[in-house]
């Protein structure tokens, strides 16, 4: 057998880790659930000895074994940004805050901005603070838990925490550091001397590095618990979704991941930046890149949502149905803002429509009605890029949804882009494991373990027919959500505090543009290139 490498990925529910050859072949697979905790109303939390370290622990007893000796590296990824205080021994003093679904920390989201300015945020931190901003979360730990920031000797995500454990050493890569704003400065790729120091106060900055790079081995006393050899080499590893990307080989400029699942996100390869308030700007994983990202606070969760209001218990049947249904669902639209929307609204107050309803209808018009929805909120996220940074070179399709012909098809067929789907769609813990390959030398920095195994293109008979509904979804979305807002208003305070539930994302809109800088170019200079 010939060398191997070990990728572990902590998602929200479960954590996955993947052994594989230097060929990326799949030698074993391994899968934990762990528990979300939503100890408060928007509150989102892990135990990270169990969720995080627990989890990894798990996979390595089902896949190190007699494979030790024979493993040249790990590396391992996770939901982030998040934000978890630990002692000098490594031990958390509480669980974790996790990344922008724990909305706790809206007062200092304000304040920062007030301190700081909105626009000098965004031009330097490169995205707008909101609930997934590390910097708000730490000036809150500090202000509510002041004896846990007294004991505070470092601040983790779920990767490094990971690493932590593993090596003993205190780092970040910079694809996630550039997530913790307004901590990052995205000039000089480095933490912000104007403002880190002061959201720290006085806690250390971990030490930064590339997703890709060797930050340390394997100490004896990991090596006792997991089973991995000691001096193993660990790379510092990154964010789940960008590490899902890099699976696929979405990595040059021009290149789009379509992640297909509960929530909808969208990852965009670029090589410069405009700062843009309804989207993300973030460090690529690799040096010499950069990407904007997009979120939909809903997409598969609503086929869920449906085949329970409906009692179905088959996705397929559903799925079946729906198809036999043609293009615009009979004069049924929906907006598929039933939990909020993130980008590029970042409106939590957003509330789900749907537009159109006859006693005709049926089950199957409305989930053509769900699968349409979701795939114009993707053509308005997808067009929101495309003024930024031009239209998208390929776009790879990952993600359960892709199971379904029909979901991929219609957002085609919206959106007008082809898509190619990959025969191999771990996820995450697999481009970890093409990390650990690469990090350790075992295959050239340029190395792709992506087969595409399907394209799907535009029905063009369907082309048309969503062109003239899309219009009527942004006409129907500048309507529907200040009414949402105004009918939330209306609801008794008790009532809205039920409906606004833990695990939405709660993301503001900054008032103003970005102010032009010498790291990011201009939109005029951007659409030339």
């Amino acid at each position: 057998m010939s060398e191997l490498v070990l990728g572990i990925d902590v998602g929200t529910a479960s954590t996955k880790a993947v052994l594989a050859d230097v060929e990326g072949q799949i030698v074993g697979r391994s899968e934990r659930a762990h528990r979300l905790n939503l100890p408060r109303v928007n509150w989102a939390e892990h135990d990270a000895d169990d969720a995080w370290w627990g989890g990894l622990l798990s996979a390595c007893r089902e896949l190190v074994g007699d494979s030790a000796p024979k493993i040249a590296a790990v590396a391992v990824s996770g939901v982030g940004p998040c934000l978890l205080p630990c002692d000098r021994d490594l031990r958390p003093l509480r669980p974790a805050i996790l990344y922008g679904i724990d909305a706790r920390a809206t007062a200092e989201i304000e304040e920062l901005n007030r301190r700081y300015g909105i626009e000098e945020i965004l031009a330097h931190a490169g995205s707008p603070l909101t609930s997934q901003a590390i910097g708000p979360k730490l000036l809150w730990l500090q202000r509510h838990e002041p004896e846990v920031w007294r004991r505070t000797a470092g601040w983790y995500t779920a990767s490094s925490f990971l690493v932590a454990k593993l090596t003993g050493e205190y780092i970040l890569d910079h694809h996630t550091a550039s997530q913790c704003d307004p901590l990052y400065d995205m000039h000089s790729s480095t933490w912000s001397d104007a403002w880190a120091g002061g959201l720290t106060s006085g806690v250390p900055l971990p030490r930064l590095a590339w997703p890709a790079d060797v930050v340390g081995y394997v100490t004896a006393g990991a090596a006792s618990e997991t089973g991995l050899a000691a001096g193993t080499p660990v790379l510092a590893g990154t964010v789940d979704a960008w590490a899902e990307a890099f699976s696929v080989g979405v990595r040059k400029p021009g290149d789009v991941m379509l992640m297909y699942g509960s929530t909808m996100f969208i990852v965009h390869v670029v090589r410069n930046i405009v700062p843009q308030p309804g989207l993300w700007s973030t460090m690529g994983v690799e040096q010499g890149v950069v990407t904007y990202a997009a979120g939909m606070s809903t997409s598969g969760s609503l086929t869920s949502w449906l085949r329970e209001l409906v009692s179905i218990d088959d996705f397929g049947q559903l799925a079946a149905e729906a198809a036999a249904v043609p293009a615009g669902a009979r004069a049924l639209l929906m907006l598929p803002y039933f939990a909020g929307e993130r980008s590029p609204l970042f409106d939590p107050d957003a509330r789900g429509t749907i537009i159109g309803l006859t006693l005709a209808h049926s089950r199957a018009e409305l989930a053509r009605a769900v699968y349409e929805g979701t795939a114009f909120a993707v053509r308005h996220n997808l067009e929101s890029m495309k003024e930024a940074a031009g239209p998208p070179a390929r776009v790879v399709a990952v993600g359960g949804g892709t199971k379904a012909d029909i979901w991929p098809q219609i957002v085609s067929s919206v959106t007008g882009v082809a898509q190619q789907i990959p025969r191999q769609t771990i996820g995450a813990a697999y481009g970890d494991a093409l990390l650990a390959a690469i990090g350790s030398g075992l295959v050239p920095p340029e190395a792709d373990w992506t087969e595409i195994q399907d394209r799907v293109d535009p029905e063009p008979r369907d082309l048309e027919v969503y062109g003239r509904l899309y219009p009527l979804y942004r006409e129907l979305q500048e309507f529907a959500v200040p009414f949402s807002h105004k009918l939330l208003s209306a609801q008794p305070a008790s009532e809205e505090g039920q409906e606004r539930k833990p695990g939405r994302t709660l993301l503001r809109r900054p008032a103003d543009p970005p102010l032009p800088n010498s790291r990011f170019k201009s939109v005029s200079t951007l659409r030339a290139h």
